[in-house]
């Protein structure tokens, strides 16, 4: 193309994809997808598969509005959020509801713990992190997720769950807290110091 896409809006993307332009999609699934997927896999407590589903309907979605894109309160990556957060909730629900009624069907779930030995220990942070975030209330890990690790304003977040700031901050603060007792007796085994 004559233009360099890499520098458009991703609002400005989509809509050139909307007028029949496959770069601008192209270069707007490289910019969405990873943190999609990061955010999706997080909320479903690690299950990449599951998150990777949700990343691709994700984008599947936007692709379907994109000739009717109209940008009002939100930003496309906003938007993105909120159909990944309802999607991420489907599934959660739907677990739910299957371990309710098959719990004795159910497959063994798979060891996720690592080795010590194939370890190193950021890993084992970060395991020690997403293992705390997942025994969060689930409202409590989204607007935490969304706000220290996707990095979205307050506001930004508020949009996505759809409640006010000030739910937002409390449930960022709550969650914070929630996060610190989970992780206090294990500063020393992460390699904390003091």
């Amino acid at each position: 193309m004559a233009y360099d896409a890499e520098d458009r809006s991703d609002e400005a993307l989509l809509a050139l994809y909307a007028g029949g332009d496959p770069w601008a999609a192209r270069v707007l699934t490289r910019r969405i997808t990873p943190r999609v997927l990061g955010y999706a896999t997080r909320m479903l407590a690690g299950d990449r598969a599951e998150a990777e589903d949700v990343a691709q309907e994700t984008l599947l979605r936007l692709w379907r509005i994109a000739p009717d894109w109209r940008q009002k309160d939100a930003s496309v990556t906003t938007w993105a959020y909120r159909v990944a957060t309802n999607l991420c909730i489907d599934r959660q629900r739907s677990r739910r509801r299957k371990a309710q009624v098959t719990l004795e069907d159910a497959p063994e779930p798979a060891d996720l713990s690592p080795s010590v030995a194939e370890r190193l220990q950021d890993d084992g942070r970060l395991s020690a992190l997403e293992a705390a975030l997942a025994r969060l209330p689930d409202r409590q890990r989204q607007a935490v997720v969304l706000r220290h690790l996707e990095g979205l304003s307050n506001h930004e977040i508020a949009l996505v769950m759809e409640i006010g700031v000030e739910a937002v901050e409390s449930l960022t603060a709550r969650g914070k807290r929630g996060l610190a007792a989970l992780l206090s007796g294990r500063r020393d085994a992460l390699g904390f110091e003091g």
